[in-house]
């Protein structure tokens, strides 16, 4: 198991590989797709953004109401197909990872090279149990988007795997015995 802290940087990521199990640990900032939206209108119009993107992590979520004494409700992560159309841009600028669940288009896989970046896998229907790991939670812009909103989390030993690293390898495309989970006999 590696451990990362964030900020990330591309020396920080060149060793990992598709099908790593990394536990993640600092600040990342959680987004979907009507916050992505708002990102690059904002990056395309030369506005300021709610959050340095140099060397940070986006988690695709919209995380539940914290329950009392809790700083957040289940945190499960967003099929992550819905901002490959965002993504590029993003890691063009400086994101250095993000967290979703599911495959990825080409474009996004090329992006994930081009610009040294990695795409986490988190265990969706886990929310509940990843939620543990996420010591503080704020919403940090575009508040109106209620669950959807940005939110700054300080997460410890965040459980992940490395579905795209930055050599292009993906955990998806490759079908060997290695990334497969085995099955009950």
């Amino acid at each position: 198991m590696l451990e990362l802290k964030t900020p990330l940087c591309s020396a920080d990521l060149e060793k990992l590989k598709a099908g790593d199990r990394v536990f993640l640990s600092g600040i990342i900032y959680t987004a979907r797709d009507a916050a992505h939206r708002r990102l690059v209108q904002a990056i395309e119009e030369g506005k300021p953004l709610p959050f340095d993107l140099q060397g940070s992590v986006i988690f695709y979520v919209g995380p539940t109401p914290a329950p009392p004494g809790k700083p957040i409700g289940s945190a499960g992560p967003t099929t992550s197909g819905r901002m490959d159309t965002y993504t590029p841009l993003l890691l063009e600028k400086g994101v250095k990872a993000i967290i979703g669940k599911g495959k990825r288009s080409g474009t996004v896989r090329e992006a994930l090279s081009k610009f040294k970046g990695v795409y986490f896998v988190a265990t969706g229907g886990a929310g509940a149990l990843l939620s543990q790991r996420i010591k503080a939670a704020e919403v940090i812009a575009y508040e109106d988007l209620g669950p959807e909103a940005v939110h700054r989390l300080e997460v410890e030993n965040f459980p992940l795997f490395v579905s795209n690293d930055m050599h292009g390898n993906d955990v998806f495309q490759q079908g060997t015995e290695k990334y497969r989970i085995p099955q009950r006999r």
